[in-house]
């Protein structure tokens, strides 16, 4: 028999004789974590993390004309209602296509959703001014990998200089992503995260979308479609 005592029931039993070490412990570390959040909210609303951080990611920022412009679909607000990603982007085809070059504009984009949100995309770009028949939708890929695979098989054989046309924030993962798809696309972002950084209350929760699409980018690197 062994002469030194159950070193896990001494353990046990310290917990059980003080269990307000385990409460302290956890005060702290709420504490610490509440600190650690309250420090992100005055550097995402208070310093120019956030413009900064959706810049790095558009990349290059020249406007390139060419023959087809890909415009990537965001989200719906509702049935029929394009969100506010969607709404930009959309407002900015109709500006591209309106300061002439494009023959084509192509609205990507399912999403999984009972209505694709391409569709209700096509009604606005249309009623911006951009002739109907000029505009084509895709309505079955659900996500950026999906949106770069459709494309790829859809333009395979389409002569003239591709144009991707989405978010600031979206350009460095959605441009990778065509690339891979084997679609040679220019990148034309515009300043979706870089309008709406103007309301400095709005600000944490672009910080919040900055930080789920720079995960979405490290995903996308590990699988390989980047």
């Amino acid at each position: 028999m062994s002469c030194h005592p159950d070193r896990r029931e001494g353990s046990a039993s310290s917990l059980a004789r003080y269990p307000g070490l385990l409460i302290r412990t956890a005060y702290r570390r709420v504490r610490s974590g509440l600190a650690t959040v309250g420090l992100l909210y005055l550097l995402a609303t208070l310093t120019p993390l956030v413009r900064w951080w959706a810049r790095a990611l558009a990349g290059p920022w020249n406007d390139p004309p060419g023959d087809i412009l890909i415009v990537l679909g965001g989200a719906l607000q509702d049935k029929d209602i394009i969100g506010m990603n969607s709404y930009w982007r959309s407002m900015y085809a109709a500006l591209a296509f309106k300061e002439g070059g494009f023959r084509q504009v192509l609205i990507v984009g399912g999403g999984g959703e009972a209505t694709p949100i391409a569709a209700p995309m096509r009604e606005f770009v249309a009623c911006s001014g951009v002739p109907r028949e000029a505009i084509r939708i895709e309505t079955t890929s659900r996500n950026t990998r999906e949106n770069a695979l459709r494309v790829a098989r859809l333009l395979a054989s389409d002569p003239g200089r591709k144009v991707l046309l989405t978010s600031d924030y979206h350009m460095f993962r959605a441009w990778r992503a065509f690339r891979r798809a084997g679609l040679d696309v220019a990148p034309r972002p515009f300043p979706d995260i870089g309008k709406r950084y103007g309301r400095w209350y709005d600000r944490w929760s672009l910080f919040i979308e900055l930080i789920v699409e720079s995960a979405k980018i490290g995903y996308y690197y590990a699988r390989g479609w980047i």
